[in-house]
């Protein structure tokens, strides 16, 4: 079974899944990364010195989950194991797609060639007014994504709840804003 965890920047994702990890038996993977090449191209995404063009950015982000698919994901999802993602295709939708502008569409059908049509079999998706997540964050130092500012991340926010609407049946919509504890109840009450 694959099951991701999306959100927004500051919504709990990291907190939810150390919560999930604890209760499941499944291994942790996150995105970009999970594998050298990925690490080595989440290192020039989120790098805040760099100027990326977002269609370069959106091709980054697909070659990096294309890679993680076909290296690790994939074997271990054959071999039966219970994955654990931290953000997937749905992130590249909501941020390049629609934060960057660049058309959920779009960004579907390249990450569709990426993961060679993988799918999850169930999403979290820890729902954050844009404010609030960018709140959370403010300690620590931004990334290259986290400098994009208020209007871009309500973009993203608003496509995360039209994914979600498009796909009742997939996605699970938690109040991020709620304790983590009763997060994770929730969660896990959806995945039972």
């Amino acid at each position: 079974m694959l099951i991701t965890v999306e959100g927004l920047d500051g919504a709990g994702k990291t907190t939810l899944i150390e919560g999930l990890k604890d209760h499941l038996s499944a291994t942790v993977l996150r995105e970009p990364g999970g594998v050298e090449l990925s690490e080595r191209i989440r290192t020039l995404v989120q790098d805040p010195e760099l100027d990326v063009d977002p269609r370069a950015e959106a091709l980054l982000y697909a070659a990096a989950r294309a890679q993680l698919v076909a290296e690790k994901l994939k074997p271990l999802l054959d071999g039966g194991t219970t994955v654990i993602l931290d953000r997937f295709v749905d992130s590249s939708l909501a941020y390049q797609g629609g934060g960057r502008g660049l058309g959920v569409e779009e960004i579907r059908a390249l990450n569709a060639f990426g993961t060679a049509g993988l799918e999850p079999d169930k999403t979290l998706l820890l729902r954050i007014a844009p404010e609030q997540g960018l709140a959370r964050i403010a300690g620590r130092e931004a990334d290259r994504l986290e400098q994009a500012g208020g209007e871009f991340f309500s973009r993203v926010a608003m496509t995360y709840d039209e994914l979600a609407a498009a796909e009742p049946g997939r996605f699970v919509v938690l109040d991020a804003a709620r304790p983590p504890e009763t997060v994770l109840a929730d969660a896990l009450q959806a995945l039972t």
